[in-house]
């Protein structure tokens, strides 16, 4: 079972404490957590990547004031880098936004420099910033992916912590196809709250067995790790085992705090995916 140590900076953070919220501007809310410190447990390093990506976090409780003190809401798409030397514990993210409630803005544009300036300087490197005031009318689409869903294969589940022994290959000439299940269920790596998601595979290579497939993903139910490190880790466990041609990993977490954490890793060959929601989200 995957346990934070003493020197992880995620003990630091807001996570799993009482929070006093502020409502006044307050960059210093937002805590970096360096990726290379859960990279090193499954062999990654920052310097030398196997793969490329973003972590698409979309938020649904934004608001602010205008010039008059009339309040703004909004909604807004945040895309970090998957090379960025931090992520953002999510929780403090909550907070970084929440304080944007009692504080002036003469533009929804100067909100979304203003939040640029801050998270990109949390995350080390630039986060592309996007925001719709529901003023504009924006919408979203619910969809499913084009590929093949897993989920009714008749299985035996018993193993609950990633067992990445169970990815295996079968005979035959190599394929492309999308594979997805929405089984994925994880645990929070500070608070042990659970996280739900759909995960997303699509490849080229050999054949992956669909059934060890299913109980791999069922494996990580107990598991305590952040979003992001939970598709680091599957990506690398798909390609150390299956070893594709070319590999995309793909999840969608249901949304906590207002907040939804979309991470995908990919080896370059396929696009990132457009913003369509899960129907949990």
């Amino acid at each position: 079972m995957t346990t934070t140590k003493p020197h992880d900076p995620s003990h630091a953070s807001p996570l799993g404490k009482a929070t006093e919220y502020q409502n006044r501007y307050a960059p210093e809310l937002l805590f970096p957590i360096p990726r290379q410190l859960k990279r090193s447990e499954i062999g990654i390093v920052d310097s030398a990547l196997p793969f490329v990506g973003e972590d698409l976090w979309n938020a649904y409780e934004l608001s602010w004031l205008n010039a008059k003190g009339k309040p703004v809401v909004a909604v807004g798409s945040f895309r970090v880098p998957a090379d960025s030397p931090n992520l953002i514990e999510s929780k403090s993210f909550k907070l970084y936004l929440n304080s944007f409630n009692q504080s002036t803005f003469e533009t929804p544009e100067a909100v979304a420099r203003t939040m640029q300036r801050d998270l990109s300087a949390a995350a080390g490197r630039d986060i592309a910033v996007a925001l719709q005031p529901l003023a504009s009318t924006p919408t979203a689409t619910i969809g499913l992916p084009q590929g093949i869903l897993i989920d009714e294969l008749d299985i035996v589940c018993d193993r609950y912590q990633p067992a990445p022994d169970l990815l295996t290959t079968q005979a035959g000439e190599a394929i492309e196809e999308t594979l997805y299940s929405h089984l994925l269920k994880s645990n929070c790596l500070v608070t042990g709250q659970p996280d739900w998601a759909m995960l997303v595979i699509r490849y080229r290579g050999q054949p992956i067995d669909r059934v060890g497939l299913l109980r791999y993903i069922v494996s990580f139910r107990n598991h305590n790790e952040f979003h992001e490190q939970c598709v680091e880790r599957i990506f690398t466990d798909l390609q150390a085992r299956c070893q594709p041609q070319a590999l995309a990993v793909h999840a969608r977490y249901t949304r906590r705090g207002g907040l939804d954490i979309n991470p995908f890793r990919s080896t370059g060959d396929f696009p990132s995916p457009n913003n369509t929601r899960e129907i949990r989200q």
